[in-house]
């Protein structure tokens, strides 16, 4: 692409992300200051859009980024300032000393939803998420076993599970002894992980009570493992972007962001990722993010990363000023954690 090309992607994104509205080339041509045609802007403008970098609506001359475009923005064109002191102070200021975890989880996804009037999400930190505790396996009358599960939170989680013969109390009792032994103190999702791959193993590999321990604890720890994992905070303020403001996408997003679980998905892929991850539109994944992008860093603390944070909100955010927001939440929030 030629540098002109460039400047044009940069000055249409910049403006439709500004106005929302599409662009047309005497708007364009003026944004750039370069003294050209409308012919001669319109077919740099239709160069770009055979490069998939631009999309005519239907409804207007003008033309507005495709996912490809903000990409290519994001990743080549964008120019982004950190914050300034000032700034940084009044942020750090949000999180009062003394606060618990959970507080300054929810004060960091209001700070993140208020300072950029988007959707803040932020994911508990790993050790102050729900832990397994103790289990306890009560026969019941016929074949069926009541599986007790205490977290550390001190939430009870009871299931009915029907089995296919019966067991002794001797034998619950050995296999709940065993349970707690492998588990007491892990996290839920890792005591899921680590029961489902006991139940991949050979027979041969493990021991047959152990097998039905393993099957009986499964079932009521996917019960457990359903208690949210993040605060998310002002869904409200994307009823304010005309793209997303109809009642039955609204309806859809507002259902996403209750369920939490591909929210979580997605912030769970940025774990093992350094630096400010950016999904664009489809790049989440998840259907319903298709006309949304994620904005979203980790925090860490002692040097390990503890959790993920981030902003939800249409493909047409301001960028330059959202990434650092972002990146700077997340250093003012492990910084508050490691202090408390």
């Amino acid at each position: 692409m030629s540098e002109r090309a460039l400047l044009f992607l940069k000055a249409l994104v910049e403006r439709y992300i500004r106005d929302g509205q599409p662009v047309g080339s005497r708007t364009l041509a003026k944004d750039t200051g370069l003294d050209l045609s409308p012919a001669t802007v319109r077919n740099v403008m239709a160069d770009l859009e055979d490069l998939g970098l631009l999309v005519s609506p239907h409804t207007s001359a003008g033309r507005v980024p495709t996912a490809a475009g903000y990409r290519l923005f994001v990743d080549s064109l964008l120019t982004v300032s950190p914050p300034s002191e000032r700034d940084i102070a009044s942020l750090r200021s949000t999180f009062v000393p003394g606060m618990d975890a959970k507080s300054l989880v929810e004060t960091a996804s209001n700070l993140l939803s208020g300072v950029t009037h988007l959707a803040g999400v932020v994911m508990l930190p790993r050790h102050e998420r729900n832990a397994f505790r103790q289990i306890e396996l009560v026969p019941l009358s016929d074949s069926r076993v009541l599986a007790i599960l205490i977290t550390t939170e001190g939430e009870v989680h009871n299931r009915i599970i029907n089995t296919d013969r019966r067991f002794s109390p001797a034998q619950l009792e050995q296999s709940a002894n065993y349970l707690n032994q492998m588990f007491t103190g892990q996290d839920i999702n890792e005591v899921r992980r680590r029961l489902l791959e006991d139940l991949k193993r050979t027979h041969e590999n493990m021991d047959q009570l152990m097998m039905h321990a393993a099957v009986l604890a499964h079932r009521v720890v996917e019960d457990a493992d359903r208690k949210d994992d993040c605060y998310i905070a002002g869904q409200t303020n994307l009823m304010e972007f005309g793209e997303l403001s109809s009642m039955d996408r609204l309806k859809q997003l507002f259902e996403a962001f209750n369920e939490k679980r591909e929210i979580l998905h997605i912030l769970d892929r940025c774990i093992a990722a350094d630096g400010v991850q950016i999904f664009i539109g489809e790049e989440s994944g998840y259907a319903l993010l298709d006309d949304c992008s994620v904005v979203s860093t980790t925090y860490r603390v002692e040097g390990e990363v503890v959790g993920v944070l981030g902003v939800i909100g249409p493909t047409r955010m301001d960028y330059q000023r959202v990434i650092p927001i972002v990146d700077v939440t997340a250093r003012l929030l492990a910084a508050a954690l490691r202090q408390n």
